[in-house]
């Protein structure tokens, strides 16, 4: 029997549930209760930058590499977006947000800049490009369904606020975060389109879900670096 978008989409929502961002994984833990040092916490900071500051090389290939007139201009909302922060982050750029949280915790923009990333975030980000690179279909499911999709039900406001009461952060070093909880959502919520303009076979269905546990199976080994990083910080 063919695979309806339906439940195509149900087991994408069941895979991005099995790695969502939150208690599971120390380093979300962490973040969640305040329990990291501020020297592990800038450590993350330096890690997880390989994400926000290198996104132009994620959602910039996606819409280059995408076929369709109006896909492109969706994708383009998404690359203003980040670039220019003018639709969620009163035209602060995503990138200068992340800077922002850095320098509440004490980091330079060189030391973002020039960081030391553990081999798992460079996997990571290397199969991110690879997937932004490979059409419309792949490169969704991996951005935007995955990567994206993951953030729910006000994470990262909730980490925000743990950012300001546990380490003193003020609101313009949590921005980012509180700008992620809806940017990421608005970004990851468009699985039904994707399916109906690309996804017409069972061939295709397979290959998002394919993509969507290959990526957060990866991202899940990149946090597993990044809290190895952390764990050999007193």
């Amino acid at each position: 029997m063919a695979m309806t978008a339906d439940q195509c989409l149900d087991r994408v929502r069941e895979i991005q549930e099995k790695y969502k961002v939150g208690g599971a994984h120390p380093v979300w833990k962490g973040l969640d209760e305040g329990t990291h040092s501020v020297p592990q916490m800038r450590e993350f900071a330096r890690q997880f930058g390989i994400i926000p500051l290198h996104n132009h090389n994620y959602h910039g290939r996606l819409y280059v590499s995408c076929p369709n007139a109006r896909w492109r201009a969706r994708l383009a909302e998404v690359v203003y977006e980040e670039g220019t922060g003018r639709l969620f982050a009163d035209g602060v750029s995503h990138n200068e947000l992340y800077y922002r949280f850095g320098e509440g915790l004490g980091l330079s923009r060189k030391d973002l800049d020039n960081a030391d990333h553990c081999a798992e975030a460079l996997v990571y980000k290397g199969w991110l490009q690879h997937a932004c690179g490979q059409g419309t279909l792949i490169g969704v499911s991996a951005h935007m369904l995955a990567d994206e999709g993951q953030v729910k039900g006000g994470h990262f406001n909730r980490i925000a606020k743990t950012l300001q009461q546990r380490y003193g952060l003020k609101p313009e070093a949590t921005a980012f975060w509180s700008v992620h909880d809806v940017a990421d959502e608005d970004h990851s919520g468009i699985g039904a389109e994707l399916l109906a303009d690309f996804a017409p076979t069972d061939a295709d269905k397979r290959l998002v879900i394919e993509t969507v546990e290959q990526t957060l199976g990866l991202l899940r080994t990149m946090y597993d670096g990044i809290y190895k990083r952390m764990k050999a910080i007193p």
